[in-house]
């Protein structure tokens, strides 16, 4: 797997130090973050897919 470096500036700092949970590293944070952007792209992907679907049915009125 490759290595990837992130340099976090003040606020991205401020943003991990409040979404950690007991037990938790900066790491664990990040990764809960892509895991929730992944997410977010899917969820993105089935609603634009849905509208091309309506689009689609609306064109064969």
């Amino acid at each position: 797997m490759a290595e990837i470096a992130f340099r976090a500036n003040a606020e991205d700092e401020r943003i991990i130090r409040n979404a950690l949970r007991e037990d938790e590293r900066p790491s664990d944070v990040l990764r809960r973050a892509l895991r929730l952007l992944q997410r977010e792209m899917w969820q993105d992907r089935l609603a634009a897919a849905a509208r091309r679907t309506v689009e689609g049915l609306g064109e064969h009125n």
